[in-house]
């Protein structure tokens, strides 16, 4: 037995490098933008960025050989051997490649032979070609909406070179598609939020980590983990989580972790550890808040100038309009916490300046939508929301939220020539003929024609016969991979832009080799909240194979529908680099800053970075809104927090009332409708982002015996008769997978963790249902909505059974070259 046998990230012991701002002025009298923090000692190679951070690429010849992190950042990912070996692992798409029943008997030619590897090789003129008139020959056929281009991940960060952006923008000027809205992250949260505090929240920064380390007595991380989640960024990371968790740990601040499983974070804090049952913290958290209200520990002050509807809200809590109180004993039958640590709990976050983290994985749930309304209502009770150090924060695991904001531009990039903006959320654009939720694609080309609830109105489903999707793998981040394989053969035709032999390219009748971002220029911005510097995201290899910039591929598609002046308007890859940039020089001097002009940013071979103020490391969210709750009013109907929304108890919904409720998913640990013993923790990785890097090496340092990792506790591991190291069947109705069994104290008895991100691998491709050989979890999860509010996805909504292995094992095959 092991305590954690898997390899994590290690803390960090440097600060940050401060760079200084360069003598002298710039124009206008203008103070000039230093380089950067390393400056000073630049290794030699190449600067560019990813997910995982900045770095120099050092390349012999003409081959990359290490991508060595840049000396600014705080924590540099021991991913970047993973992101490295991208460029030449064995899974790499080399060309474009047509599924031979598709191409020699035309678009839905046997749509069971999806995934069993059968390809021809094509060039790129005729590729293009056909994407071109399939295109066309769906539009007229079916109609515009027939094309969906909902196209969803993880895409590589770099302003020009965001392929979804691209996809929509070729489509756009060619016609029109059906598109997508939300995203998979927090499908549940971003949609009810904006009901209780006016705004999506969930990607919005938190009170920062220095003003936590100097203000906060009680952290408590519910269901985050930023050691794990902040070891990327959406955009170039940043790391800044890193630095935050060690200021707490200097600070000698007090934390708590609940959590089914002792994380990173909680390990390096020594946090005390809360383990509730998965899919019961709303349940938990009733029980605290009434502990708070029978002890009269909660702020009524606070509820009464701040809030509106804690009214309405409280006879549930006591149990008068439903005949049952929500007391700690009841909370604990449900959770698993005691009641007397319920009620320790009350007296501790109110006694205390207390902050609740909670972690997105809340909401990926059945009911989702309402942990994050239950989270709000306990803050409110605290009447801590706005103080120094207190309140809540729904960021602080992701891309290093509480990092402090610098005082930079936005950087531009380019449009989906819809016409459509929306600052900062783009994903929530609805450009296209018609727009599903996200995660509802499945149940979209199960049910065309049909009506949709969503959000308080109806969506007319349309019949979708081509999926165009880049930068993104949906047979990794879709829940319950059969029931999305039954649906998938309904469609004519499945096209795919990807660098690896992905599940997703292996299900694509045209499959086309993108190339990976260390193959082409670009430029973006470090860190999602930091800002902290611009990056010229320099080109370090010449393209392998015959792979191409999604930017060149559309660009040739729009040429063949006749659109192809208005998809690049004449811009090369540096003109548009060029232009995004030179719009931020702009905006930063509206701001009194002067950047160096282009050539000598892009030449220097550093990141350009932007000052951070004293105030900026000390800023508290929601602070003017409690110093001023008139002026500076919340996004919501009232202005306050809405603990009890008139708006969504008009739309009638029986799966999401008017407040914060505990309702009963359809399976739990304990649960009275559940037919498996285990809940399945199906958590974001250590060593990769989603399933990215997933098919490199990187994965040979976790694996376990060449399959995805299964954790379980020794207790439930000596009831099954299980060791270590042991090939394990994990089951339930939905499907069954193989994974490698990791025994550890680290989690909780009748929890067991499979990572999400694990590449499909089905023995038999033709077989529905049939064995993953490698560990895909999403064969096991369910692919029901959380609710007809938000309809988002429920990844954290599993229950199953494990069993050893009995037989020869079949060989994993998803990692190497298809047939």
């Amino acid at each position: 037995m092991t305590a954690n046998s898997m390899t994590t990230p290690t803390l960090s012991k440097r600060s940050f490098l401060k760079g200084s701002i360069a003598a002298g002025l710039g124009l206008a009298g203008l103070p000039l933008l230093g380089r950067g923090a390393a400056a000073e000692g630049a290794s030699g190679g190449i600067l560019s960025g990813c997910h995982w951070g900045v770095f120099h690429g050092i390349v012999e010849d003409g081959r990359a050989v290490e991508f060595k992190p840049w000396a600014g950042d705080p924590a540099p990912s021991p991913q970047l051997p993973g992101v490295l070996d991208s460029l030449y692992s064995e899974s790499r798409i080399r060309y474009p490649m047509v599924r031979r029943a598709w191409l020699e008997q035309g678009p839905g030619a046997d749509p069971d032979g999806r995934g069993s590897g059968d390809f021809v090789r094509v060039s790129w003129e005729q590729a293009i070609e056909l994407v071109a008139n399939e295109i066309t020959r769906v539009r007229d056929t079916y109609g515009h909406p027939a094309v969906f281009a909902g196209s969803y991940g993880w895409k590589s960060p770099g302003n020009l070179h965001n392929c979804q952006t691209l996809l929509r923008r070729m489509l756009n000027l060619t016609g029109s598609y059906t598109n997508s809205t939300g995203d998979y992250s927090t499908g549940a949260a971003q949609v009810i939020l904006p009901y209780v505090s006016g705004s999506i929240e969930v990607y919005e920064q938190c009170t920062t980590w220095d003003n936590l380390a100097a203000n906060c007595e009680l952290m408590v991380f519910w269901g985050a983990n930023p050691l794990n989640n902040s070891e990327i960024c959406w955009s170039v990371a940043d790391h800044g989580s890193f630095r935050g968790v060690d200021l707490l740990k200097e600070a000698g601040t007090e934390s708590i972790c609940i959590d089914p499983i002792r994380t990173e974070t909680a390990q390096a804090l020594d946090s005390e550890w809360i383990a509730p049952a998965p899919q019961t913290d709303v349940a938990m958290m009733l029980g605290i808040m009434h502990a708070l209200y029978d002890e009269g520990l909660h702020d009524q002050a606070f509820l009464d100038r701040y809030t509106v509807g804690f009214d309405k809200f409280l006879p549930y809590l006591l149990g008068d309009s439903d005949g049952t109180p929500k007391t700690p004993e009841w909370a604990a039958e449900i959770c698993g916490v005691p009641a007397d640590k319920l009620r320790d709990l009350a007296r501790r976050f109110s006694s205390k300046r207390t902050m609740l983290a909670l972690g997105y994985s809340t909401q990926r749930q059945h009911h989702g939508e309402q942990i994050h309304w239950a989270l709000i209502t306990l803050a409110s009770m605290l009447g801590q929301i706005g103080l120094p150090g207190g309140g809540y924060g729904l960021s602080y695991h992701y891309a290093s939220g509480g990092a402090p904001t610098h005082t930079s531009p936005i950087l531009k990039a380019i449009d989906d020539a819809s016409g459509v903006v929306v600052e900062g959320a783009a994903w929530l654009a609805k450009s296209g003929a018609v727009s599903i939720p996200v995660s509802r694609l499945v149940e979209t080309l199960l049910n065309p024609g049909k009506t949709m609830q969503f959000n308080g109105h109806e969506i007319e489903l349309p019949e979708i016969k081509l999926a165009y999707w880049v930068g993104g793998n949906p047979f990794s981040h879709h829940q319950d991979r059969n029931e999305m394989l039954r649906v998938w053969r309904q469609l004519d035709t499945f096209i795919v832009h990807d660098i690896q032999w992905t599940a997703s390219a292996r299900h694509a009748d045209i499959v086309l080799p993108a190339t990976t971002s260390y193959e082409r220029n670009d430029i973006a911005q470090v860190g999602d909240y930091a800002l902290s510097h611009i990056l010229p995201m320099k080109k370090i290899v010449d393209p392998v194979f015959e792979a191409r910039s999604d930017y060149d591929i559309f660009a040739d598609i729009a040429a063949s529908l006749g659109k192809g002046h208005e998809f690049t308007q004449g811009l090369s890859e540096m003109d548009w680099i060029r232009g995004f940039y030179e719009g931020a020089r702009i905006e930063a001097r509206g701001k009194g800053m002067e950047m160096p002009v282009f050539e000598s940013f892009w030449d220097s071979d550093e990141p350009l970075e932007f000052p951070l103020s004293d105030a900026q490391k000390d800023w508290v969210r929601h602070a003017d809104f409690r110093a001023d709750p008139l002026l500076n009013a919340l996004g919501t109907a009232s202005g306050k927090f809405e603990l009890y929304s008139t708006a969504i108890e008009k739309y009638g919904y029986d799966d999401c009332p008017p407040h914060a409720t505990w309702m009963e998913p359809i399976e739990r640990l304990g649960g009275p409708t559940t037919a498996y013993p285990l809940a399945i923790a199906a958590n974001h990785p250590d060593m990769r982002l989603h399933s990215q890097l997933c098919g490199t090496k990187i994965r040979e340092g976790y694996e376990v015996k060449g399959r995805e990792p299964c954790w379980m506790n020794p207790a439930d591991a000596a009831a099954r008769g299980l060791s270590e190291g042991d090939v394990v069947r994990v089951f339930n109705d939905r499907g069954q997978i193989l994974a490698g069994l990791v025994i550890t104290d680290v989690i909780r008895p009748g929890v067991i963790r499979v990572s999400e991100g694990g590449w499909f691998d089905p023995v038999d491709p033709r077989q529905i249902g049939s064995l993953c050989a490698y560990g895909d979890v999403n064969n096991l999860t369910t692919g029901i909505a959380t609710s007809r509010l938000a309809q988002g996805n429920c990844g954290q909504t599993a229950m199953a059974d494990v069993e050893r292995f009995e037989g020869p094992l079949p060989p994993v095959t998803v990692f190497s070259q298809p047939a």
